[in-house]
């Protein structure tokens, strides 16, 4: 195994040019347990830590530019107001030690159903911002995941940054492990409400062969609200519009059984994980039209 270790993007590129079958390293909190395991023995690493633009982050007026590297750590502490289903989500993540050193690109590259940054960002509408010698390019979140453990990166391409919008009303997140750290998600959910568009967007994590969005659930619950005319009066939701968004947010999981859990109580926690989301980005919508910060 070859360890390559660029010293600026440009020279990242092109390594990854001339060695399209090189694995990105920069956290190491995936790829380092499959070495370790002999799960996989790439033919080359390519070091990304000494590129600085990675593990820098801007806030715009609109969006958030979050650089690949930017550690789970680092989105608790700075951008909680900006991104806070992101942030809960970070909270999530394994220990302080691997919070310290993971980060959303990683997430990004290894494409797991199970990591933990997805839904969030399939919630949010993030963009995954790619590049290579040929150029850069956009990818919508919902066109990234291609299948398991597949994204839709070229064999030349790196990825360089993720643009998020900046949260316009509550975000929550919620996972499901056999305990509260140091656990792969059995299941996950993300929700966050987009007070500006009027819309509604979820993310689904380890419950599908790939991170998904409750399209279905999102269409009903969209048309609830503005037919009821919700977000202008802030009433409360019903229950039988909150049921039928859980079942809806149920029904779209697609999962399987494993060691982790069965497939039938996969969809039983997504659902209950959306009505009691739901319940709680409603309540702060009514609090405040605009409250950015998750519940705890």
């Amino acid at each position: 195994m070859d360890f390559l270790r660029p010293a600026s993007w440009e020279e990242a590129l092109a390594a990854k040019a001339e060695h399209p079958t090189a694995v990105p390293i920069a956290g190491g909190t995936d790829i380092m347990v499959e070495i370790n395991f002999d799960h996989r023995r790439p033919e080359y690493l390519l070091d990304l830590n000494r590129i600085e633009l990675l593990s820098e982050w801007e806030v715009g007026e609109e969006n958030v530019r979050l650089g690949a590297s930017v550690s789970y750590t680092r989105i608790m502490e700075n951008l909680r107001a900006e991104l806070p289903g992101l942030a809960l989500a970070s909270h999530t993540v394994a220990s302080p030690q691997i919070r310290n050193r993971g980060g959303v690109g990683g997430n990004l590259g290894t494409a797991s159903p199970a990591g933990d940054a997805h839904p969030a960002l399939l919630a949010a509408g993030a963009e995954v911002e790619v590049e290579s010698v040929r150029g850069s390019r956009f990818i919508p979140i919902d066109a990234f995941y291609t299948g398991v453990k597949r994204n839709a990166l070229e064999p030349d391409e790196l990825i360089k940054t993720v643009h998020i919008k900046k949260a316009d009303g509550p975000q929550q997140y919620s996972k499901v492990g056999t305990r509260n750290a140091m656990v792969i998600a059995v299941c996950a959910f993300g929700l966050a409400l987009h007070p500006e568009t009027r819309t509604v967007r979820t993310g689904i994590g380890s419950a599908a062969p790939t991170p998904i969005r409750a399209k279905e659930a999102e269409a009903f619950l969209n048309a609830a609200l503005e037919e009821g005319g919700f977000w202008d009066s802030g009433k409360i939701i019903t229950p039988s519009i909150a049921k039928q968004f859980a079942d809806l947010c149920s029904g779209a999981a697609n999962p399987i059984d494993d060691v982790r859990g069965t497939a039938k109580y996969r969809r039983h926690a997504v659902g209950i994980m959306a009505r009691r989301q739901l319940g709680w980005t409603w309540e702060q919508y009514r609090g405040t039209g605009r409250t950015l910060e998750g519940a705890a």
